[in-house]
């Protein structure tokens, strides 16, 4: 394949510079990067979601999941599609590294002036945030031979693209014992989660994205230590957790401001919920490419077979190019894998109430959190719970201004079309006018002020965000998942069909009190009856869920 050869723009690859970024020069030409190639499936994408929409709608112990061989078998990549882009890499002096078919992915490896000329794109070191970074402008292109062959291009923008949704409530407030804070246990025993069930035989995946310094993965994770005292204080045996590295990815802990925050609050919220299961933690680089990566190494692990996965960064969909539809798409297909193979994908709805984004460079127009608005994920929204005991005293949506540790996320998507299992729901159109995905499916606590107690950095914290709460239902449907595979050896999957159809709304506690209007000024979206755009259906039942389930 000649390296000159005729080419195409790469639809939905177009990326914007950062908004503030400043660029400093070229990029280091010498440099070695990896770049991740998405092929496309050996049959449409439009058959995948047909099959995967089919099999939500059918009960759990029902469903006939795949194996991952049978995934690779009837909808992996295709070996000739894969000679034809190592063709392609060795007219461009680029090493295949890696070739997946399950997953659809090969990876390249060569210098960054060989990858820019491969992929015809302008690369430019850029710094924002305080770090530089390699970022790339406009479409990348490919061969016309590769069209249709080769559907994403991920990494050679190494840019951040997504942000922890967690909020720390101040430690002064935290050190009061009366402060309305709870324990992972008294916020199960409030939702009535089943007891007698501990996720044993389950394994929970718990995606985690690794910041970047001086062209390698650095800080984000998680301290041994913290974990066996928050475990020791809460009376629970310390559970199984391997770090599993992607791209480069590592249990790497260094960053007190929010990342290893966030490792350590996933990990201590999911299995103080699921305290039999085991826990496989995913770190990768915070780019396109990592993230895609982790989400999939997670689905296809053949090891591991995690039933359920938890997901707590995000960003918006569609604001100033921060990404490219290409990302969304790549992360979606991973979702809908995880649907064929019967594993439940649970997502952090966002912590900017209905704009999603931080008021400095707010463009004044509502956005629904990523990858949350995927059809395929469950997304989790929040609320501020007030209770003790087995009694709640009050629930609304979670909303304490822009000031006071932001608001839970939720809308309606730009870019993914309303579901077929939404279609009951009285979902408004999107900012686009358009018949969007609502986000969120289910809420649960995020209030930092009604937050999780948890043990973090040698000491005990109080943090709230969505980013307790996917967890938090990952370590529910671990549970569940312990109970069906007892009963008839499945797990319960794609789950949004079910909760949203028939008696599925009677599984959750309607939250009719609150917004999500974060600034004030926006108008978007309050509580009612039914589905919102602020707690979607509600807060799960446990028991309820369990026995709509099962």
């Amino acid at each position: 394949m000649a390296a000159n050869a005729k080419r195409i723009k790469l639809n939905g690859s177009t990326r914007q510079a950062p908004k503030g970024s400043r660029a400093l020069s070229k990029a280091d030409e010498a440099e070695t990067m990896e770049v991740t190639l998405r092929l496309r499936p050996k049959v449409s994408s439009v058959e995948l979601d047909r099959l995967a929409a089919k099999l939500g709608e059918t009960a759990p112990k029902k469903r006939q999941y795949l194996t991952r061989a049978e995934l690779t078998e009837r909808y992996g990549a295709s070996p000739a599609d894969v000679k034809k882009v190592e063709d392609f890499a060795h007219a461009n002096k680029l090493t295949v590294k890696r070739a997946h078919l399950s997953s659809r992915v090969v990876k390249l490896t060569g210098a960054v002036e060989d990858v820019r000329k491969a992929f015809g794109v302008v690369l430019k070191k850029a710094t924002f945030d305080g770090r530089t970074y390699r970022v790339r402008q406009g479409a990348v292109s490919i061969p016309k031979s590769l069209a249709g062959i080769v559907v994403g291009v991920h990494g050679i923008d190494n840019r951040p693209v997504a942000k922890p949704h967690l909020r720390q409530r101040r430690r002064a407030a935290a050190r009061n014992a009366q402060d309305g804070s709870l324990t992972v246990a008294q916020i199960a025993k409030l939702y009535n989660f089943p007891s007698g069930l501990t996720g044993k035989g389950q394994c929970v995946a718990i995606i985690e994205l690794n910041g970047f310094a001086h062209g390698k993965a650095a800080d984000t994770g998680y301290e041994v230590s913290d974990l066996q005292k928050f475990f020791a204080q809460n009376g629970i045996a310390m559970p199984e957790v391997v770090s599993v590295g992607v791209d480069g990815g590592a249990n790497l802990p260094g960053r007190p401001d929010g990342g290893d925050d966030e490792v350590t609050l996933d990990i201590e919220v999911a299995a103080a919920v699921a305290r039999g299961a085991r826990y496989a933690v995913y770190f990768a680089p915070n780019t396109t490419n990592g993230f895609i990566d982790a989400v999939k190494a997670a689905v296809h692990d053949d090891q591991r077979k995690p039933s359920v996965i938890s997901i707590s960064w995000g960003g918006p969909e569609d604001p100033f190019g921060h990404a490219s539809t290409q990302f969304l798409a790549g992360l979606n297909e991973a979702f809908r894998d995880a649907a064929l193979l019967g594993v439940t994908v649970c997502v952090a709805a966002g912590d900017d109430g209905a704009p999603d984004m931080g008021k400095q460079g707010w463009d004044g127009k509502p956005h629904t959190d990523f990858p949350s608005s995927s059809p395929y994920a469950l997304a989790c929204g929040g609320t501020k719970l007030v209770g003790s005991g087995a009694t709640i005293e009050s629930e609304t949506v979670w909303n304490e201004g822009a000031r006071d540790n932001g608001a839970g996320g939720g809308g309606v998507s730009n870019v993914f079309a309303r579901p077929d299992y939404q279609a009951g729901a009285s979902i408004p159109l999107s900012p686009k006018k358009k018949r969007g995905r609502g986000v969120p499916d289910v809420a649960g606590n995020a209030d930092p002020a009604t937050g999780y107690k948890i043990f973090v950095g040698g000491r005990n914290e109080v943090i709230g965000g969505t980013s307790a709460v996917a967890p938090l239902i990952a370590g529910l449907v671990a549970l569940i998942n312990e109970q069906l595979t007892k009963a008839a050896n499945k797990t319960v999957g794609f789950v949004n069909p079910l909760i949203y159809a028939g008696s599925g709304p009677a599984a959750f506690r309607d939250i009719t009190n609150g917004d999500n209007d974060v600034y004030g000024n926006l108008g978007k979206y309050a509580a009612g009856a039914g589905w919102d755009a602020c707690t979607g259906l509600g807060v799960p039942d446990g028991k309820r869920l369990l026995s709509l389930l099962t």
